[in-house]
């Protein structure tokens, strides 16, 4: 069998999700460890695809980020 059939057939691997596996039931704008996990290193929020976070927490990590950005405890972009 090809590779190219073998990946074809292959299930990807869900990833586990963050908030779930820590028992956290509220994102705090204010804990900006925990928003850096979840935005790039060009200050981009992650996808829920690529973190493994569900719909709902994707979104309240959103909103935080936005607003610790203006609150300015996050940078927008960086250089």
């Amino acid at each position: 069998m090809p590779p190219r059939d073998r990946d074809r057939n292959r299930i990807p691997k869900r990833k586990e999700d963050f908030f779930r596996k820590n028992k956290v039931e509220y994102v705090d704008y204010k804990d900006v460890a925990l928003l850096k996990k979840f935005v790039s290193d060009r200050g981009k929020i992650r996808s829920a695809r690529v973190t493994g976070t569900n719909p709902q927490f994707q979104r309240l990590v959103a909103q935080a980020v936005k607003n610790a950005r203006e609150m300015a405890l996050l940078p927008y972009t960086t250089r």
